[in-house]
């Protein structure tokens, strides 16, 4: 997962991750240029977090938590 601790989609997704008991590293993109670089060439331009890239090569960009449970085949967290 590529993120920044400010970003609260990024604290989003990875507090869903944690709660799902989901295997990843985190990757700070702003003391990571090279992480950053990556996920703006997947992109195509300027890159957007957070940016979850799957063992299959797959990747989610900003992804809602519905959409990132329906990548993960769990329950999304019930919704305000």
């Amino acid at each position: 997962m590529y993120g920044a601790d400010w970003c609260p989609d990024c604290r989003r997704s990875k507090e869903l991750l944690l709660r799902t008991q989901t295997e990843f590293t985190w990757v700070d993109t702003d003391q990571d240029a090279d992480g950053k670089a990556l996920i703006g060439r997947l992109q195509g331009g300027e890159p957007h977090i957070p940016t979850i890239i799957f063992e299959d090569g797959s990747f989610l960009v900003e992804p809602s938590d519905q959409e990132l449970a329906a990548k993960l085949g769990v329950s999304p967290p019930p919704t305000s």
